[in-house]
């Protein structure tokens, strides 16, 4: 999968023309891999502008010819033209302009136009350049795999079960249960359900168990705790996604009944149906669930038996995912997913995902 950056970029001329010099950006996740700033002799504010555009994608393009790049500038002439949206009819810009889609893929790039206030990093860098009349920075390597070493290593592990409840009668139809007075119980096939992700979790020799209050989690963390013989701690944290007016129902009906908020839930994480939750919400609370599992019991084995919604949060939150990746997980009805975190630094791995095995053995 191809890196993504964000490159800001600004330049300036004290004179136009006049002494001149660019700073670029370069941010990967939100991490600051790049600084780049030069002094480039006496030169317009648009040469300037052009050449911190330059040297940021010819940067990007020595780390990853393949990367895709976001492109912010407060040059209204540079991003137009760069755009295709303007004409480039000066022929010294037309050279730059061609050097700018030769330092990387045009393809992978794209431009917005931003308010000069929102650019201060890369305007400070080309008036650092400006005043020492010189260049410098670097691009700095942002070590991003932490976990191979850190297997190597003699630190124990938190190691936390995440096991999805059985089968409800909603289940089968695929309709909305959250956190709603509905509270339904398990099906004849959940409790058989339960019964064997019970004994295979047992195998697992947990130390721990925690469970949300729901019935229907209730019922699979009794099954559990019979089998390993363990008490069980009940967490609202780790109650399902409150699906609002929306619990009970099933997808065509909500689709049907509420159409333009149902399109909205389907397009952004943001989004909580009316009088539920949010998925970004979820992610906060179950992030400081994670931690405080880590903090509690360090080193130890923890089965948490929760809902579909919080183990696809967690999942995406230990991965570093983007929010909408949840989108794209899914786990099955007493399914485990495994999550290992270090307590010194909270670093996180996901071992396991939606793991059914002991269900059809």
């Amino acid at each position: 999968m191809s890196r993504h950056f964000l490159l800001t970029a600004d330049g300036g001329s004290r004179g136009n023309p006049g002494p001149a010099g660019y700073g670029s950006v370069i941010t990967e996740n939100g991490k600051i891999i790049a600084e780049l700033y030069d002094f480039i002799g006496v030169a317009t504010n648009n040469v300037a502008e052009y050449s911190g555009l330059i040297a940021g994608l010819t940067a990007i393009n020595e780390i990853d010819s393949t990367a895709t790049v976001d492109v912010k500038m407060d040059s209204k002439l540079v991003v137009e033209q760069m755009s295709g949206r303007w004409q480039i009819k000066h022929a010294d810009m037309r050279v730059l302009a061609q050097s700018a889609r030769s330092a990387h893929n045009p393809s992978l790039v794209s431009y917005t136009w931003i308010p000069r206030d929102e650019n201060s990093h890369a305007d400070r860098l080309a008036n650092k350049a400006l005043d020492q009349q010189a260049g410098g920075g670097e691009v700095v390597q942002i070590q991003q795999n932490y976990l191979t070493e850190r297997l190597l290593s003699t630190e124990k592990a938190t190691t936390i079960y995440l096991i999805r409840h059985g089968e409800t009668v909603l289940t089968p139809f695929k309709k909305f249960s959250g956190d709603g007075p509905l509270n339904p119980e398990l099906t004849s096939i959940g409790l058989e359900q339960a019964e064997k992700v019970a004994l295979a979790v047992a195998k697992l020799n947990p130390e721990v168990i925690i469970a949300s209050p729901l019935k229907r989690t209730t019922q699979t963390a009794e099954a559990v705790s019979r089998a390993t013989g363990l008490p069980i701690t009940f967490e609202e944290a780790w109650i399902e996604c409150s699906f609002g007016i929306w619990d009970g129902l099933s997808i065509e009906e909500v689709k049907e009944k509420y159409p333009n908020d149902y399109q909205a839930w389907l397009s952004s994480t943001g989004f909580a149906p009316p009088e539920g939750e949010s998925y970004d919400n979820v992610a906060i609370r179950i992030d400081a669930a994670l931690s405080q599992i880590a903090a509690e019991y360090p080193g130890q084995r923890v089965a948490v038996v929760t809902h579909n919604g919080t183990i696809k949060t967690a999942a995406k939150v230990v991965i570093g995912g983007p929010a909408e990746s949840i989108f794209h997980i899914d786990v099955s009805p007493c399914s485990i997913t495994t999550v290992s975190i270090w307590p010194s630094d909270g670093l996180r791995a996901l071992r396991t995902l939606n793991e059914q095995a002991h269900l059809h053995s």
